[in-house]
């Protein structure tokens, strides 16, 4: 099945915007173990969120976060984000309509790199890792909270026959591993850790060369 393209992608998620929060929310109590504490804690500096969405995270960054730019493809989405910016004065924070697979970000400009639940949308991850790499400074972190292939075969399987209606209406692909596009960019791999219903759960922590 062809990958939905950034146009596609807008369209699914604009017209989810309303109900997202409530039902990512069971997703990931269910199934993903809470993955955004997880991964604002191990942010710092200066932030580039990819696919930033209604905000979720936004709120959760700790004292070593200066500063917070988020990119997303969907305006009602955004629309929820600068909402939620407003309400908790969160003027650190600034989301942007934007493509991660080009980021209108100069080189050597970001200190961590964070995605929650991304690398299954985005038409090419292989892309938007290299461009992860390419805005962080030398050391600079990525961040990973996602999902993918179960550590069981059975419910795999079970993954790849949904896998055709969660990509057509979701522009989900439940079995896509991130980790496999982290190193092909050039990212040492620190961290990769296994969590939630049968290990469905991938979160990483890698860097670039120093």
């Amino acid at each position: 099945m062809a990958r939905p393209d950034n146009e596609r992608i807008a369209e699914v998620f604009d017209a989810m915007a309303d109900r997202y929060d409530s039902q990512i929310g069971v997703v990931e109590r269910r199934l993903l173990g809470r993955p955004r504490q997880w991964a604002v804690e191990r942010a710092r500096g200066r932030v580039l969120e990819f696919a930033v969405g209604t905000g979720l995270n936004l709120p959760l960054y700790g004292p070593d976060v200066t500063e917070v730019l988020g990119v997303d493809l969907s305006e009602g989405m955004l629309r929820l984000a600068r909402a939620r910016i407003e309400a908790g004065h969160l003027g650190h924070c600034t989301v942007v309509r934007g493509d991660v697979q080009s980021l209108g970000v100069p080189d050597n400009s970001i200190d961590t790199v964070l995605s929650t639940i991304t690398f299954c949308t985005i038409p090419d991850p292989a892309q938007a890792a290299r461009e992860a790499m390419r805005v962080l400074v030398p050391g600079g972190r990525v961040v990973l909270a996602e999902h993918g292939p179960s550590t069981s075969r059975v419910v795999t399987a079970g993954m790849r026959v949904l896998e055709p209606l969660s990509i057509r209406f979701g522009a989900d692909h439940l079995t896509r591993d991130p980790v496999s596009y982290l190193e092909p960019a050039g990212f040492i791999i620190d961290e990769v850790e296994r969590t939630g219903f049968a290990g469905i759960g991938i979160r990483v922590v890698a860097h670039s060369p120093s």
